[in-house]
């Protein structure tokens, strides 16, 4: 238990804590529980550092409680954001809740048991709660000048504050008052975004109930690239398969800057210090091979995706980039449908010059004929070599996919229809 702080140190999840918290680990089984706004239909990889965090306490012996802002999503964040949010619907939190609950049982372990993740919902409690009593019971105990020094709101008050975020503070605190009533909870974590709403949470518990209560935060994660951690050239990644696909989630962490490597190894996976330690040294033996890249990838993977998943992503990603000789198996080809071109063919019998043509791979019959004369078609990863061939149904994997390959680079799907 007492070494749980120097473990979330060691991986880089404490940018700041309040006094006193290694003493409060020491004492003892900690339940901590960390709040998130369904404001997005999935969450993504900005979500995975709390999500990470909460994970390393259970394997702590700690109890974590992930609190789905049912309540709170409705009237919105100030922190980190440069604007006013968009109020969505009470359907549309409701649907985004859901989706994002399914999501967490990929990194916690719910169940039985003294450790047993819990998921609750604001919600519950602040949807019915009286604004008389609200302001009276929890309102007094904030002064304005106070709020104003918090960091989420001192940065909106140029470009404009609603009265609407600016509650959220109280808001937050009371579901920590909540929280430490109902179970016991002594512990709030989350990005060091968070730490002026947090500390409002533990000053409340102190005010009202003379009691002791924690907050930690992690520091926002960031690239050395200087691109925003989680963003591509298209836009947000995201843990729903349907938003991001496999594959493209894969490839973002093979594509981690040798500078950053490290540093998610030990944010946003489970392996061990020697573990990390042994990775870090055969990057540093042969950087081209990007073996901590393909293990950190493979572990994120593996943990939002399911390892099959990660089969199939990773026998694509080998096609594609040419890695190695891979036996193309039908159900890689879901996996390629969505990242390289993908042709319907209809007919039955034809050569291998017409379904060149109909890929796109040539502009015109010659043109593919001479692709196929010079040894740069491949079906399904073997060199055609001859330009009457025609296609057979053995040539057809799992009865409906071709894989066509012009040079090293171009690929096309075929797929029957």
């Amino acid at each position: 238990m007492t070494d749980v702080l120097k473990t979330l140190e060691w991986r880089g999840f404490v940018q700041q804590a309040t006094p006193g918290l290694a003493a409060h680990f020491a004492k003892g089984p900690v339940t901590a529980y960390c709040g998130f706004d369904p404001t997005a239909p999935s969450l993504q990889l900005g979500n995975l550092m709390p999500l990470m965090l909460l994970a390393n306490l259970q394997r702590a012996g700690h109890r974590p409680i992930v609190l789905m802002g049912g309540g709170t999503g409705l009237i919105g964040d100030p922190s980190g954001k440069a604007g006013e949010r968009p109020l969505l619907s009470k359907e549309q939190i409701k649907q985004n809740l859901q989706h994002q609950r399914d999501q967490m049982a990929r990194f916690l372990e719910f169940g039985a048991g003294p450790t047993a993740a819990l998921l609750l919902d604001n919600a519950k409690w602040l949807a019915s709660q009286g604004l008389i009593d609200f302001l009276r019971d929890v309102g007094k105990h904030f002064t304005v000048n106070i709020m104003l020094q918090k960091e989420s709101v001192k940065a909106r008050l140029e470009s404009g504050l609603s009265y609407t975020e600016f509650s959220y503070m109280l808001l937050q605190a009371y579901d920590f008052l909540h929280l430490f009533r109902e179970r016991q909870t002594t512990l709030q974590v989350g990005g060091s975004d968070q730490w002026g709403n947090i500390t409002a949470g533990v000053e409340l518990i102190r005010r009202v109930e003379n009691a002791e209560a924690h907050g930690l935060v992690a520091p926002l994660v960031t690239m050395a690239s200087g691109r925003k951690f989680g963003k591509t050239e298209e836009g947000a990644i995201y843990l729903d398969p349907k938003l991001t696909s496999p594959y493209k989630f894969y490839q973002f962490w093979i594509n981690t800057d040798d500078r950053d490597v490290e540093k998610y190894l030990k944010l946003f996976t489970h392996l061990s210090e020697s573990e990390i330690a042994g990775q870090m040294d055969g990057q540093g033996k042969n950087p081209a091979k990007r073996s901590a890249q393909r293990a950190l990838a493979a572990a994120v993977t593996t943990l939002v995706h399911g390892t099959e998943v990660l089969t199939n992503v990773q026998a694509a990603s080998a096609i594609l980039f040419g890695e190695e000789q891979v036996e193309v198996q039908a159900q890689v080809f879901d996996v390629l449908a969505g990242e390289i071109p993908t042709v319907t063919v209809g007919e039955s019998d034809i050569t291998i010059v017409d379904l060149v043509t109909q890929a796109g791979l040539a502009k015109s019959k010659s043109e593919a004929r001479r692709s196929v004369e010079q040894g740069g078609i491949y079906l399904n990863q073997q060199r055609v070599e001859d330009v009457a061939r025609k296609i057979t149904p053995q040539d057809w994997i799992g009865g409906q996919n071709l894989l066509l390959r012009k040079g090293k680079k171009e690929y096309a799907l075929l797929r029957r229809g």
